[in-house]
């Protein structure tokens, strides 16, 4: 994908609604990956260790990260911690430098309180918002700066264990 643009497009086909959490996840997988100086996984050249927890804003911001980074459960390149926290771990494979990327805690509160969130309490599904409320919030989270938006932690070099996708895991009753 070229621009933030065709990302965002990918992203809410993938995601299949309008929502401020998955355009906030995926402002965050981008500014890890610029963080690195990496590009999008083809494969599992990257690996995400994901904080959030159990619920449906983490699952929001999850699909954000996987349509930018291009780690997925499909490449077992993604791995969630269920620490609930909007925040996730982004390491290049080959270097073993990673980056840490959080949504920042007053993001957090304003969100909690915008009417998009309140129709979700009131068990509106995400789909059946009006636009005239979920766009107001998801033009604030595409604006704001990113410095406003993101903590980004401090570049670190982990160990990760290499090797190649196991095959032999299947059996004939599967084929």
């Amino acid at each position: 994908m070229k621009n933030f643009e065709d990302y965002l497009e990918t992203g809410l086909k993938f995601h299949g609604h309008r929502c401020p959490a998955m355009p906030m996840g995926l402002r965050a997988g981008l500014a890890a990956m610029k963080a690195l100086g990496v590009e999008r996984a083809p494969d599992k050249e990257l690996q995400v260790l994901a904080e959030t927890g159990e619920g449906h804003a983490a699952g929001c911001f999850l699909d954000g990260i996987m349509t930018a980074t291009g780690c997925t459960y499909g490449k077992s390149n993604i791995k969630k911690l269920y620490y609930n926290k909007m925040a996730f771990t982004l390491i290049d494979v080959k270097s073993g430098r990673s980056v840490r990327v959080s949504i920042k805690n007053e993001v957090l509160a304003q969100s909690l309180k915008s009417p998009f969130i309140e129709q979700r309490k009131a068990g509106v599904p995400p789909q059946d918002v009006p636009a005239e409320i979920a766009d107001p919030v998801i033009n604030k989270v595409l604006n704001v700066p990113e410095e406003n938006l993101l903590n980004i932690g401090e570049i670190k070099v982990i160990d990760l264990p290499k090797g190649k996708g196991v095959f032999e895991a299947f059996s004939t009753h599967f084929l």
